[in-house]
């Protein structure tokens, strides 16, 4: 007897608006996969056997993903709702080490997708936690589904407009879309 198929994402926010955009993607993705969505503090390390669609997200912090200097400062500014210690980068350091072996050889193909929220007024500067994400589970031996996905906050803390949500909510149903058809293909 097969497993059902599933999708995990994993993300990281400072101020609530990274979880709100996961949050819209999983409503997106639930049209094609049944999707969890867990923070990266409390993220597997090792991608359970029935996850064969991966996203993974957080905020954009001086170019690249968050680092604990950046989320220091992060809560220095103003409280935060995760905890600081682990972000994307840490998750994804531990899942180099532990699945290398496990998971990412194993054989079913996990597909990824990643996506960041940025601050609107700098959306142009270089750099992306998305696109340093894809990077790493590029080496790792994922699938990249496609391109990374940024989202846009007004401010560091927020808001962040409906339209984002919104279209987050499309961006999933898009990488769930995506999946199913090359899952069928494969």
């Amino acid at each position: 007897m097969s497993e059902i198929a599933r999708a995990l994402v994993v993300y990281e926010s400072m101020y609530g608006n990274t979880a709100r955009i996961a949050s819209a993607i999983c409503v997106g993705l639930r049209q094609s996969i049944p999707t969890e969505m867990v923070p990266a503090y409390r993220a597997p390390a090792v991608i359970p056997g029935d996850v064969r669609l991966l996203v993974v997200g957080g905020p954009t912090h001086a170019f690249s993903m968050s680092r604990p200097s950046t989320r220091q400062d992060a809560s220095n500014q103003h409280g935060v709702v995760m905890p600081i210690e682990v972000g994307i980068r840490e998750w994804l350091e531990s899942l180099t080490a532990d699945t290398t072996s496990t998971s990412v050889r194993r054989r079913t193909r996990v597909d990824v997708a990643t996506f960041d929220t940025r601050i609107a007024k700098v959306r142009r500067l270089p750099g992306s936690a998305a696109r340093s994400a894809a990077k790493v589970l590029r080496r790792l031996g994922f699938r990249v589904l496609l391109g990374s996905a940024s989202f846009f906050v007004d401010e560091s803390t927020g808001p962040i407009r409906e339209i984002e949500i919104e279209r987050a909510r499309r961006w999933g149903e898009d990488i769930g879309q995506l999946h199913a058809a090359s899952a069928t293909a494969a």
